[in-house]
């Protein structure tokens, strides 16, 4: 069934200088279901990443924290779904988006990239049809302000609202694969995130 999520691609930057950039609001979520679910990430060449299995059989679900770097994400997703033969709608892509203030998260069904450079190369490799969850890190208010904001640190405030956002995003997905999407989503979607 199409709305099955069959892999989780969640993005960032590698190495321990970005580990706590705002950009990185993906790999935080990987590790928020990787300690839920008791999984652990093992270094995968063939796909370019960290890689974790939840599940086994018809009902896997890959866990992905790309090695490479965010403006080229694509390069791990399309061997990942190209050797396990995924198609776009079974993926879900975990990303930061500066349109949502920390600690609101929202699934949905495909769209644009939005600029979000992570995005762009995954759409390039294999289109837009993918699901994605959104990770509000907030906007700093000035383009020119934008590269610094996504690389840079939360406040104590924001990490404590991002943190719970990412607890509520994994109790929706949870929800997602033992119930359908759009109850996941609407769960979500329809929550207020804590600063609010």
């Amino acid at each position: 069934m199409s709305e099955n999520i069959r892999a989780i691609v969640a993005l960032g930057n590698p190495g321990p200088d970005h580990a706590r950039d705002r950009h990185n609001a993906g790999f935080w979520f990987a590790d928020v279901l990787a300690a839920r679910w008791r999984l652990s990430f093992s270094s995968e060449k063939r796909f370019k990443g960290e890689l974790a299995r939840y599940g086994a059989g018809g009902d896997t679900v890959w866990l992905l924290k790309p090695a490479t770097f965010m403006n080229v994400s694509g390069a791990a997703v399309q061997p990942l779904c190209a050797f396990h033969k995924i198609s776009a709608p079974e993926l879900l892509v975990v990303h930061d988006d500066l349109d949502l203030p920390p600690g609101t998260v929202r699934l949905k069904e495909s769209g644009g990239h939005g600029g979000h450079n992570g995005l762009r190369d995954i759409h390039r490799v294999i289109g837009s049809q993918y699901k994605r969850l959104r990770v509000g890190i907030g906007h700093p208010g000035d383009a020119a302000g934008v590269l610094s904001h996504v690389l840079g640190t939360p406040t104590a405030d924001e990490q404590a609202a991002i943190e719970a956002g990412l607890v509520a995003a994994a109790d929706a997905i949870e929800t997602v694969l033992a119930s359908t999407w759009n109850r996941g989503a609407q769960q979500l979607n329809s929550r207020k995130a804590v600063s609010d």
